[in-house]
């Protein structure tokens, strides 16, 4: 799955467009690289995202289409 759509999907960010220009700017890293938002995310890839200040940094656990948003935390692990 792409990365953008992975990071709408588990609602890590909200909007896939946000994502996309997150990645753009080079606030998401992808297993110590900066990846770009057509990347291929996998269970266990270790995801950092950068939002000013803060970082957060999420194990990839499952990659799935369509996701309740109550299970949507279930798709990564926080490290």
């Amino acid at each position: 799955m792409r990365l953008d759509k992975y990071l709408k999907v588990s609602r890590l960010i909200k909007r896939r467009t946000v994502a996309a220009e997150a990645c753009g700017a080079g606030k998401v890293i992808v297993n110590g690289k900066v990846a770009k938002a057509s990347c291929d995310v996998k269970p266990s890839d270790i995801i950092e995202l950068t939002f000013g200040e803060k970082t957060v940094k999420v194990q990839v656990v499952s990659v799935l289409e369509h996701v309740r948003k109550e299970d949507a935390d279930a798709m990564y692990k926080a490290l």
